[in-house]
């Protein structure tokens, strides 16, 4: 954003510095002297002659002179320039105009925290936790299609807290704040089966579909994600002539988007074709060209001898509105046309495959234990999942206690393998979000490989969250660096030989060679034989720690030397939820970080 910062007193040259330290591409200006000012003579006269020029204002003085400077310029909500007023103390910063549209709102928020200030906002989304409607284009890169009424009036029923419906056909980062954070007065659906005998129970619908849904019972915003591949085949320099519209025109007729297209897609023969430009232009895509090879294991709906006799592939259309669309499935199978002699063409559509409404796994890292240290994203994924499976034994349940109205909750304690797999895959093919939740991160001893591999050999679209580990958990508790300048750069995680067997290159006294920070899981019980190993290459006098239930309510931490390890676990009668930590980074305080060396000085200057 553009900044204008207009100081009117000296002391609003003071209060401006750290604006200008922290948004360098502001300007400011003043009819006062002062260092980095760029002088004005006439505050109104100048507000009027650049107020289109700045995407946004920040006036320092009375509230007074920002208005009477503003009000004979001020336009539309969609084009006039974000306004902000601070006083000239800094103690409040006020949005006044082109609140959440223009980014007031949210330069608000930021400045009143840089200066220390009250932020002032009037918007009532803003205020009430609802969702800005008319933000969602921007916010999420969706196009937004209002009623022929515009979006005044859906905006006032649902900030009124009228009964809404959200239809949503598709997934993404942006349908997925939206199930998490909808208000109490808004219904969700995932079918429009589902909802349209219903529709006479809301004053407003909103969708967010590639697919138009109308209606004449209430008001609807339709929200258009770019989700759509539009694959195109032709005759030999096809004619291009009317058949661009043609095109457009059938997507409409059957009731989908032209905006929702994101890709536009041929075969390495139909590259230089006239049509294809000419559709590329009107859509303002880049064609996205294949060979035969990429396209030969694609599946197609209504595959043509003929067609794989020229191009070699079943299909030009769908077979390349496929690909594009990353395998997703076709939503408008192939089409025919010929509105000039000869002139033959072919076009179909499908969906993006990560933004179909299918089923999806999260393998989430819970972290150490407390239900604070999971990840935001974890988190979310928890709030709107369907199932949460929980590795009960190890997992707080705590952590679970976000759950959505009616999500199953179960530990995964009691069951083996293929009774996890089976429920998972219940739930999955049911097209619902499954998360796996896993203690600390899921890639350190978080048997999620078998998981995985299931997933794999049926299809099944997932993905991992990751976690803090419980040796990071170790180190906070300890107040410990693990990485101490010249003493030690390396930190090794690793366990003791049990009934799982260890590689001979990784067996404990040959890490030991290094006396790295080593932070040794599930070894509690084989204590003894952990210490023997150890002391083959670490001084018996090498600080050590056993943190039982890192970061639960019950945590406990006992710290002594290696000679003494067995001893400590032994008569504390600690299990195998005992993370054991060796080497000279415990409780260091000696060796200082060369980032503080004035040669290093400018890396964190902005």
């Amino acid at each position: 954003m553009t900044l204008a910062i207009l100081a009117v007193s000296p002391q609003g040259i003071q209060t401006a510095k750290p604006i200008l330290s922290n948004y360098p591409d502001a300007r400011l200006f003043s009819t006062h002297p002062g260092e980095g000012v760029e002088h004005i003579d006439h505050i109104q006269s100048f507000v009027a002659e650049q107020f289109t020029a700045f995407e946004g204002w920040i006036f320092i003085g009375a509230m007074g002179i920002c208005v009477r400077s503003i009000a004979p310029l001020i336009g539309h909500k969609y084009t006039d320039p974000a306004v902000i007023n601070i006083d000239s103390t800094g103690r409040h910063v006020v949005s006044v105009l082109s609140g959440h549209i223009g980014g007031a709102n949210e330069l608000t928020r930021d400045l009143a925290a840089l200066l220390g200030a009250e932020p002032v906002i009037s918007t009532q989304t803003d205020n009430t936790g609802l969702w800005a409607l008319d933000l969602f284009s921007r916010r999420y890169g969706w196009v937004t299609k209002g009623s022929s009424e515009g979006l005044n009036r859906p905006i006032a029923l649902y900030t009124n807290r009228e009964k809404t419906a959200l239809l949503l056909e598709v997934q993404d980062k942006g349908t997925s704040e939206l199930e998490r954070t909808k208000a109490d007065h808004v219904d969700i659906y995932y079918s429009r089966e589902e909802l349209i005998p219903r529709l006479s129970e809301y004053a407003l619908l909103l969708v967010v579909s590639y697919r138009a849904l109308e209606t004449d019972q209430l008001p609807v915003v339709h929200f258009i994600p770019p989700v759509l591949s539009l694959g195109l085949g032709c005759r030999y320099q096809c004619d291009p002539k009317d058949i661009v519209s043609y095109i457009l025109g059938e997507v409409r007729r059957h009731g989908f988007f032209p905006e929702a297209i994101h890709h536009l897609a041929t075969i390495d023969l139909k590259k230089d074709e006239p049509l294809l430009h000419e559709l590329a232009a009107t859509l303002q895509l880049t064609p996205e060209i294949y060979t035969a090879a990429d396209l030969a294991d694609v599946e197609v709906a209504n595959p043509s001898k003929k067609v794989h006799e020229v191009t070699g592939v079943w299909g030009v259309a769908e077979s390349t509105a496929r690909y594009a669309a990353s395998l997703g499935s076709l939503v408008l199978e192939k089409q025919k046309g010929m509105l000039h002699n000869g002139n033959d063409f072919t076009f179909a559509l499908a969906v993006e495959r990560s933004a179909e409404r299918r089923g999806h796994i999260e393998i989430i890292g819970a972290g150490p234990g407390d239900p604070d240290l999971i990840s935001i994203r974890g988190r979310q994924w928890l709030e709107i999942a369907d199932l949460i499976l929980y590795a009960g034994s190890l997992v707080p349940r705590a952590l679970t206690l976000c759950a959505k109205p009616g999500a199953t909750v179960r530990s995964s304690a009691d069951m083996n393998l293929e009774e996890q797999f089976a429920l998972m895959k219940e739930f999955y093919d049911k097209g619902l979000i499954v998360a796996r939740l896993h203690t600390g991160d899921p890639c350190i001893y978080g048997a999620i490989q078998e998981q995985m591999a299931f997933f794999d050999a049926y299809g099944m679209s997932y993905h991992i969250t990751p976690g803090i580990s419980s040796f990071q958990a170790a180190a906070a508790e300890l107040r410990s660096q693990f990485t101490i300048p010249e003493k030690t750069q390396t930190i090794i995680l690793t366990r003791g030989e049990g009934r799982t067997k260890m590689p001979e290159t990784e067996q404990l006294h040959l890490l030991a060679r290094s006396q790295s920070t080593m932070c040794i899981f599930l070894s509690a019980g084989i204590v003894d034989d952990v210490q023997r190993q150890l002391l083959e290459h670490y001084p018996e006098d090498t600080p050590v720690a056993a943190c039982y239930h890192l970061t639960w309510p019950d945590q406990r931490i006992y710290r002594g030397v290696l000679r003494d390890l067995a001893q400590i676990v032994h008569e504390n009668k600690l299990t195998l939820t005992t993370m054991i930590v060796v080497g000279e980074a415990i409780d260091n305080r000696k060796g200082l970080s060369r980032l503080y060396a004035d040669e290093f000085k400018h890396l964190f200057r902005k």
